[in-house]
């Protein structure tokens, strides 16, 4: 996950040093990127990333390189690396424009619910 606040072009340059990385000492397999997204929880006080994924084998030393590397990177607001066993399915990236579960699509309710809203007009089904 990378600061939002770094121009593209040099997001682009540190997910770039990463995967120079990984290809130099190991077998690059898949890399995504998902774009800006909103966090679940603020991190520097950033609520949203710019998400990478790559997927890709490596020796122990490389990892312990990547980790290094990533922790004293400025621009890296997280990051995580996980060993995968072989044959499993690839992540696809979520929809950016899907609702949360938290979020509703009906009329509020409560002490703060506004009533000036208009209501939606309701088409009888066809007779």
């Amino acid at each position: 996950m990378l600061d939002p606040q770094l121009d593209a072009p040099a997001r682009d340059a540190l997910a770039q040093q990463a995967r120079g990385q990984i290809e130099a000492a190991g077998n690059l397999q898949q890399e995504n990127t998902w774009g800006l997204r909103k966090m679940a929880y603020e991190i520097n006080r950033r609520t949203e990333a710019d998400y990478r994924w790559f997927r890709f084998e490596a020796p122990t030393d490389l990892l312990d390189t990547l980790d290094h590397e990533l922790k004293i990177a400025d621009g890296v607001l997280r990051f995580r690396i996980f060993k995968v066993e072989p044959g499993t399915p690839t992540i696809v990236p979520p929809a950016v424009a899907a609702p949360g579960p938290r979020e509703r699509t009906g009329a509020p309710t409560g002490p703060g619910a506004r009533e000036d809203r208009p209501a939606e007009a309701v088409e009888p089904a066809g007779e």
